[in-house]
């Protein structure tokens, strides 16, 4: 997923709440909320549990390990920027915490990834952010 000329920093819009996540990353660890009403964990960042709806959380720091829900490999760019990656896989990563993310798969070595498969949180640099990306161990 890397070696691109893709200015990802012209797709991402930081906000306030999302300013600690990508200042998490960039330092080289993945933070998450979790809601001190309910213990709901969650990514990405919002104002509010997605789960109860109240604005009192805390930012932790995940472990980095993680299993696959899900994925799916695109052939076929969704939009003309992403043209040279094709074949790329997208996948549903959820943290040992709780937390589901959206994400890449690293590693995969020609083989498929399977369901539960676990992960390893490595942070990689492209196109001007630092990105959340799992690696199959």
């Amino acid at each position: 997923m890397s070696g691109t000329d893709l200015d990802l920093t012209s797709l991402i819009t930081e906000t306030p709440v999302s300013v600690p996540y990508w200042a998490a990353l960039r330092a080289g660890r993945l933070d998450f909320q979790r809601c001190r009403a309910c213990g709901n964990a969650w990514l990405p960042p919002r104002e509010e549990c997605p789960r109860c709806l109240e604005a009192d959380w805390a930012w932790e720091t995940a472990s980095g390990h993680g299993r696959v829900i899900s994925w799916v490999v695109y052939h076929v760019a969704p939009n003309q920027m992403f043209a040279s990656r094709v074949p790329y896989n997208v996948a549903i990563v959820e943290l040992d915490e709780g937390p589901r993310l959206i994400t890449n798969l690293l590693g995969d070595d020609g083989r498929s990834p399977r369901i539960e498969a676990p992960v390893q949180l490595e942070i990689q640099e492209e196109g001007g952010l630092a990105m959340a990306r799992f690696r199959l161990v």
